[in-house]
């Protein structure tokens, strides 16, 4: 049995080798709400986006830093999102966490707060909240202390 945090054994597949993010999609009812949200409160800059035969908006891309070109895909859906707690006991998509410098937490907070968006959890590392759809979202500076 595998020793849990053990560094993984060289793939033996050559073009299996990853070679980091390459995007998360997540569908959303309000595509351009959504979108608007995360460019208004984390600063993803918008990227693309792409259009339906028809004409119609699908799908709006946001890029992530610090990824190498790695971006948050905003698909429109027309099914309601699920509204639960922030905790769930449901295997699946948990959170989508990004990273932020230890020494600006308190600043973050202080934005969050001014923007209208309720935290709702810390933990010494992580600031927790939700977008506008009920996805969750999480900024942490994990393994660094407060």
């Amino acid at each position: 049995m595998p020793r849990p945090f053990a560094a993984p054994r060289k793939h033996t597949i050559e073009i299996m080798r990853l070679r980091g993010f390459h995007h998360l999609a997540i569908q959303v009812r309000s595509l351009e709400a959504t979108a608007a949200w995360y460019r208004r409160v984390l600063g993803l800059a918008e990227v693309q986006r792409h259009h339906r035969p028809d004409g119609t908006l699908r799908s709006v891309w946001l890029e992530v830093p610090g990824t190498g070109g790695g971006f948050l895909a905003l698909e429109e859906t027309s099914a309601e999102p699920a509204r639960d707690d922030f905790r769930t006991g449901r295997p699946g998509h948990l959170l989508l966490a990004l990273r932020i410098d230890r020494d600006q937490r308190a600043a973050v907070l202080s934005e969050l707060d001014r923007l209208g968006v309720p935290v709702v959890h810390q933990t010494r590392w992580t600031l927790y909240f939700r977008d506008p759809e009920g996805n969750r979202v999480a900024l942490s500076h994990h393994p660094d202390d407060a």
